[in-house]
Parts: C-alpha cells; sequence; structure tokens
C-alpha cells in the first residue's frame, strides 16, 4: 500500500514568536445556526475551519476555550449530541464549524449513514474549508477510527491537523501520543502537523489561534 504525502497544511507548526504568545484575540463570537445541507450553509465568502473527533472527545470544552466563552459550545455528557453543522461566526471574520463526532455515540446505523454522507459532502464540497481540526482523545491508546478518518482526509486531499485533548486528565499518557504516531506512520510518510492542548489549563490556545491566523491571511475568496 502506497504511504500517503502530507498536504500543505500538514507541516512542522512554526514557534509562536513571544508578541504573539497570546494568539489572535477573539472579541466576537456568535452562533449562526445549525444545517445539514451546504446549500443551507452561509456563503462560503470567508475563511472556515471545521473540528470533529469521536464522540466525547472534548470538542466544545476546546471551542469553548478558544473563543473564551464558556458555554458558546454545549458541553454534553451525552455522547453523540451534535447531530448537525453547527456554525459560529468568529470576529466576524471566519468561521468555526463543530462537526457531528463519530465512534461510539448512540445512534441508529441508518442515522449515522446519514451523518457520514452529510459530513462527506460538506468536506469535500465547502469550498472555503481551509483546514479540519481532527480531535484525539490522549488518555486512550490509538483507535481505528481516528486512523482510518486521518487516511481519508488524506486521500481526498482535504488539508487537516491533529488535535491532541484532554492532556490534563490524570488518565493521560504521553505514550498514547507516540504510540499514535507509530501507527499513523504505517499509511503516512511523515506525521502530519499536530497541537498538544487541554482545555482547562487553556494549553495550545495560542499555537492553535495563530495557526489559524496565519491560514486567514492566506484566504482569497
Amino acid at each position: 500500500m502506497e504511504k500517503i504525502p502530507p498536504s500543505h497544511a500538514n507541516q512542522p507548526t512554526p514557534p509562536v514568536k513571544p508578541q504573539e504568545q497570546r494568539g489572535m484575540i477573539i472579541k466576537y463570537a456568535n452562533f449562526l445556526g445549525s444545517f445539514t445541507t451546504i446549500a443551507q450553509c452561509p456563503p462560503p465568502a470567508k475563511p472556515e475551519y471545521a473540528f470533529i473527533g469521536r464522540s466525547n472527545v472534548g470538542k466544545s470544552s476546546l471551542i469553548n476555550m478558544l473563543t473564551g466563552r464558556n458555554s458558546l459550545a454545549h458541553v454534553s455528557h451525552t455522547p453523540g449530541k451534535t447531530q448537525t453543522l453547527n456554525f459560529y461566526h468568529i470576529n466576524e471574520s471566519w468561521y468555526l464549524v463543530d462537526l457531528p463526532g463519530y465512534g461510539f455515540a448512540k445512534v441508529s446505523k441508518t442515522k449515522r449513514q446519514e451523518f457520514e454522507q452529510m459530513l462527506r459532502r460538506y468536506l469535500q464540497k465547502r469550498e472555503n474549508l481551509q483546514c479540519v481540526f481532527l480531535l484525539i482523545d490522549s488518555r486512550i491508546p490509538p483507535q481505528q477510527s481516528d486512523l482510518d478518518f486521518a487516511n481519508w482526509l488524506g486521500e481526498m486531499m482535504i488539508p487537516f491537523v491533529f488535535v491532541f485533548t484532554k492532556t490534563d486528565d490524570r488518565a493521560f499518557k504521553p505514550a498514547n501520543i507516540d504510540n499514535f504516531k507509530q501507527a499513523l506512520l504505517e499509511t503516512w510518510n511523515e506525521m502530519p502537523q499536530y497541537f498538544i492542548t487541554s482545555s482547562r489549563r487553556t494549553t495550545g490556545k495560542a499555537e492553535l489561534l495563530s495557526f489559524i491566523n496565519g491560514l486567514n491571511k492566506q484566504f482569497a475568496p
């Protein structure tokens, strides 16, 4: 099997300069709506970033941490609650999209297939999508569903980066990240770009926002 080359977004993260340590300042964050088709989504005139991961990966907490809003994205104790394309308007200049999770969400097979079709259409057809942030739970060993999804993104040439979450949890093991890298390198030439985060400690916030800010500057509608 031929290994997947890294896409243009999957390069090493440049060091954050001292004057950029705080990253982008989020002054405005507003929920725009929930959609199920691209036709319903806002016009593709601004850069857009999608966040996705297995159910219970800490996606809502990460979004709230990045935007500095404690309840912008609803944090649910029931996995699989996100079932639509949830759009947020950030600083009136870019979109953040909260995508349905995958993995062990308690939904029917038919509903799961509908989610998958909706996600694939969005990820492949949304023309202003700059990058997908693929969240990985650092507390557990590599999951095949995460590896499969990363491979699919690579095969479709969809720019993405990894975001390892929950590194402040007692169950966090650095070896899980190392093992994930090793597992991915079985199908990739090199490890795509990644970020280490903790929503509770705001670890990785400056780096993620600086990364987004850099892509925003390159965006041409």
